[in-house]
């Protein structure tokens, strides 16, 4: 990894309009996952990974929206 991208990745991003959009859309399709994976999916291990994952997704989205 260079000096520049870890100054880029390393510093404040600040939204705009546009990304917040972005953002909302993301999350509201993770929600709607979240919620089936929670009516459907049995509770264990695999449920609970699945629901970190899921979490995990849209975190790196939005740090690759935020980021771009």
């Amino acid at each position: 990894m260079t000096k520049e991208e870890i100054d880029h990745n390393f510093k404040y991003h600040p939204p705009t309009e546009s990304k917040h959009e972005l953002y909302f859309k993301i999350r509201e399709k993770a929600k709607e996952l979240a919620n089936i994976i929670q009516m459907e999916v049995p509770e264990g291990r695999e449920k609970s990974l699945a629901m970190t994952k899921l979490e995990e997704t849209v975190m790196w989205a939005n740090s690759g929206i935020a980021r771009g």
